[in-house]
């Protein structure tokens, strides 16, 4: 006996039940949507207050520094006087040009060879091709050290040059592999209609890959220039503290901050406190790629989801 007879027997109609709907299909309760909001709401406080306090107390004077114990939420007397010292023409200013010197060439040279190393191993047919991939994943899997990295640097003869911030990273292994998954996910169709048309692989690769492989090239650029412009570490050892990048001098005017600070000062002729210069410095480090960032933005999610999934 059906249940739509026995609920018609009671006296009670009967209940169609619709299509079960997934989870994520329906509709959130009220008290869930409410704590979602609390919570990217304590989310962006905990990420947008650290930050308003570093830029507060870059342009604030000495009175309120002091008066606030290093640290101002909101001037109410704002200036220039740290921004003017880190601009005139002292250790910080250098190691500006440096940062983007090296950010720039850095960028361009691992794009050029990665893009290079990441087509010629989404090819089938060339030699040596899976030998070749399997040492670049034994490196990834099993770095080498501080080292073998530095005899390296010296029997390169380059120490104390700017080449030695850029051959440990010339080519990232994950962002390799992101290319060569994208490479791989163009349609055979489209290599095999350029050959019979006559091109070559350069000619494929420049009018045909590198086009149509856009929001890769993006993130993957934009995940280089990020790691140069940070780059410190390899700055500590190889280079002279006359050639040091923005990083590494805001490493020090944060860990060692008064010696430095009072240094510059005592260059540009100015009494600004030692709190406002390291935040004035880290202001200046972080802003660049924060302006940057917004207009690779739409590229990001789609150039790494598909590098991922199609390797």
């Amino acid at each position: 006996m059906s249940s739509a007879t026995q609920s018609l027997r009671r006296g009670r109609p009967a209940r169609r039940r619709g299509p079960v709907r997934p989870a994520w299909v329906e509709q959130p309760k009220a008290a869930t949507t409410v704590a979602k909001a609390i919570a990217l709401a304590a989310v962006v406080l905990l990420v947008t207050v650290p930050f308003l306090i570093i830029v507060s107390t870059s342009f604030a004077s000495n009175a309120e520094v002091v008066a606030n114990g290093g640290w101002v939420l909101w001037p109410q007397h704002p200036t220039l006087r740290a921004y003017r010292e880190l601009f005139a023409g002292g250790i910080v200013t250098h190691a500006l040009w440096v940062s983007a010197g090296v950010t720039v060439i850095g960028t361009a040279a691992s794009l050029a060879c990665t893009i290079g190393l990441a087509y010629a191993l989404s090819r089938r047919d060339v030699f040596g091709g899976k030998p070749i991939l399997l040492l670049i994943l034994f490196t990834f899997l099993f770095p080498p050290g501080m080292i073998p990295g530095f005899l390296l640097i010296k029997g390169l003869h380059l120490l104390d040059s700017y080449g030695a911030l850029v051959a440990p990273v010339l080519i990232n292994v994950f962002n390799l592999i992101v290319l060569r998954g994208f490479f791989q996910s163009v349609p055979e169709e489209l290599y095999e209609a350029a050959r019979l048309d006559g091109a070559g692989e350069w000619l494929i690769l420049r009018r045909i890959v590198l086009p149509l492989s856009k929001a890769a090239l993006a993130v993957v650029g934009l995940f280089y220039a990020v790691s140069y412009w940070n780059a410190w570490f390899y700055a500590s050892i190889y280079l002279d503290s006359g050639h040091w990048p923005l990083q590494q001098v805001l490493r020090t005017y944060v860990v060692g901050g008064s010696q430095l600070a009072d240094s510059a000062a005592g260059d540009a002729g100015a009494v600004a406190a030692p709190q406002t210069i390291q935040m004035a410095v880290l202001v200046v480090a972080t802003v660049p790629i924060l302006l940057v960032y917004p207009f690779l933005q739409k590229y990001f999610t789609k150039g790494v989801l598909t590098g991922a999934i199609k390797s």
